[in-house]
C-alpha cells in the first residue's frame, strides 16, 4: 500500500498572512571585542600586607623587596590617566614623570599598583628624601625625582583581574612594564630566593625589608594575609600628644610624646628624640605650635618642660622593639604621614 506524499507545510504566517523572515544578518564591527568588557571602576581598595616577625614558608610564596614611599595606583584609560593614593586622592600632576610614563604604556586601559620612591645613591628608596621632593608633609610641590615600582596589574584591556591568581596577574604585569628598565615606571621584580635568606640580605643592604605573596590568591582589598611584610626594622604610625622643650635640639624639639591605639582608646608609647634634621624639626614645630592644648589627652606621667597638643599629627616612627611596660625602644623619627591620606594610628 502506497502513500501519498506528504505536502509541504504551511510558511510562518504573521497577522497578516505575510511570511516572517528572519532578521538580515549586519556584518560585524571589527572594532567589538569577541569578549563581554568588564566596567572599570573608579578606584579599588589597596590590598595591605600584613606584618609578621618572620617570613612565611611554602613553595606558594613568592618574594619581592620592600619600598619606602607612598602606596599608589595609576588608571590608564582612553580619555586620560589618574595617579590615585591609597586613600583615593587625585595626585596625578604631583608625579609629572610618572604620568608621563604611563601615557606610553601600550595599553588602552589599565590600573597598575604600586610604590613611588626616591631612590637613594645605592639604589634603595628613601621616604625622607621622597616627601622632600613633594615639597614635606602637605607640600604641593611636583617630584620629578619619583619613580613607580610596580608591583600588581589590577585591570587590564578592557577586563577586571582581580578575581584573577597573583600568578597570572604578575606575568600580564611583566609583559606591559618590563623588567630592568629605567624610566619612571619600573618592574619591582620577583626574587627567587629562600625568604630567610632574602631577609637577612635585605637587612645587611640597609633595605626596609622584604614582601611575601601567596601566587594563588586573589586581589582582596585590605589586610587580609595575601601579602606578608617582614621588616629589618619595625615602622608604624603614631599619634603626637606633645613634645618636650630643649633649647640643644633643632626646632626646640628635645623629644616628642607619642600615643598608639588600644582598643578605641589612644595611650602612651614613650618618646623619640632622634631623626630631625634642621629643617624637618623646624616645620613639625611650626605644625604642633597650632595644635597646642593646656591638658594632654593621655597620661603620660609628670613631665618637665613639656607642651601637650591635639593629636592631629600622625608621625611615621621607626623602632627596634617594645619594653616589657609597653614603650617604644631605639626609635627615630622618619617624618609625618599626609593628613589627607592617614592611616590607622
Amino acid at each position: 500500500m502506497t502513500t501519498s506524499p506528504r505536502k509541504p507545510s504551511k510558511p510562518l504566517l504573521g497577522e497578516v498572512d505575510a511570511p516572517l523572515r528572519s532578521r538580515p544578518r549586519r556584518r560585524r564591527d571589527p572594532a567589538q571585542p569577541n569578549l563581554p568588557l568588564d566596567p572599570m571602576p573608579a578606584r579599588i581598595g589597596p590590598c595591605l600586607a600584613l606584618l609578621k616577625p618572620r617570613p612565611p614558608k611554602g613553595s606558594q610564596w613568592t618574594y619581592e623587596v620592600k619600598w619606602d614611599g607612598y602606596r599608589l595606583a595609576i588608571h590608564i584609560e582612553p580619555s586620560g590617566v589618574r595617579i590615585l593614593t591609597r586613600g583615593g586622592h587625585d595626585w596625578t600632576e604631583r608625579f609629572p614623570a610618572i604620568l608621563a610614563e604611563a601615557r606610553r604604556l601600550s595599553v588602552s586601559t589599565a590600573i597598575l599598583d604600586g610604590e613611588a620612591v626616591v631612590l637613594d645613591a645605592q639604589g634603595r628608596s628613601d621616604f625622607g628624601m621622597l616627601q622632600q621632593s613633594l615639597g614635606g608633609r602637605g607640600g604641593k610641590r611636583l617630584s620629578r625625582d619619583a619613580i613607580f615600582m610596580a608591583f600588581d596589574l589590577l585591570y587590564f584591556d578592557g577586563h577586571d583581574l582581580t578575581g584573577t591568581e597573583l600568578a597570572s596577574r604578575r606575568h600580564l604585569l611583566e609583559g606591559l612594564v618590563p623588567p630592568a628598565g629605567e624610566e619612571a615606571i619600573r618592574l619591582s621584580e620577583e626574587i627567587d630566593a629562600d625568604g630567610e635568606t632574602l631577609l637577612r640580605i635585605a637587612c645587611e643592604h640597609d633595605l626596609e625589608g622584604i614582601i611575601a605573596n601567596d601566587r594563588n590568591s586573589p586581589y582582596r582589598s585590605g589586610r587580609l594575609g595575601d601579602w606578608v611584610k617582614i621588616k629589618c626594622v619595625q615602622s608604624d604610625g603614631f599619634a603626637i600628644i606633645g613634645y618636650e622643650k630643649s633649647t640643644a635640639s633643632f626646632g626646640g624639639i628635645g623629644r616628642l610624646l607619642l600615643a598608639a591605639r588600644r582598643g578605641g582608646e589612644l595611650v602612651y608609647v614613650g618618646g623619640v628624640g632622634t631623626g630631625f634634621t634642621e629643617r624637618s624639626a623646624g616645620e613639625l614645630r611650626e605644625q604642633m605650635d597650632k595644635l597646642k592644648i593646656a591638658k594632654p589627652t593621655v597620661d603620660t606621667g609628670r613631665k618637665r618642660n613639656a607642651v601637650f597638643i591635639d593629636p592631629k599629627l600622625v608621625a611615621e616612627i621607626e623602632y627596634r622593639a617594645w619594653t616589657h611596660d609597653g614603650k617604644l625602644r631605639h626609635a627615630s623619627y622618619k617624618g609625618l604621614r599626609e593628613e589627607q591620606d592617614t592611616t590607622a594610628v
